[in-house]
C-alpha cells in the first residue's frame, strides 16, 4: 500500500489531485476519465465524482493498486 500526504496547510485531497500525486494517472483529464468510467473505488465504494474530498485515513483503489490518504 502506497501512501501520500495532504498539504500540512490543507484538510483534504481531491481525488483527482490524489490521483496525479501517486502516480496512477498522469494528467486531470486522465483521472477524469478513469472515475467516471467507475474504475476507482474510495472506501471500497465506486465514485464517480472527480472533486470528492479526501480525508486522513480515507483509502483509494484502482487497477490493483492501495493509496492511504495520511495528514
Amino acid at each position: 500500500m502506497t501512501e501520500i500526504k495532504i498539504r500540512e496547510e490543507d484538510e483534504f485531497i481531491k481525488l483527482g489531485q490524489a490521483l496525479k500525486k501517486a502516480g496512477l494517472v498522469s494528467t486531470g483529464a486522465d483521472a477524469k476519465a478513469v472515475i467516471l468510467e467507475g474504475l476507482v473505488q474510495v472506501n471500497g465504494e465506486t465514485v464517480l465524482q472527480r472533486g470528492k474530498k479526501l480525508y486522513d485515513g480515507d483509502v483509494i483503489s484502482y487497477e490493483k493498486n492501495t493509496v492511504k490518504i495520511r495528514k
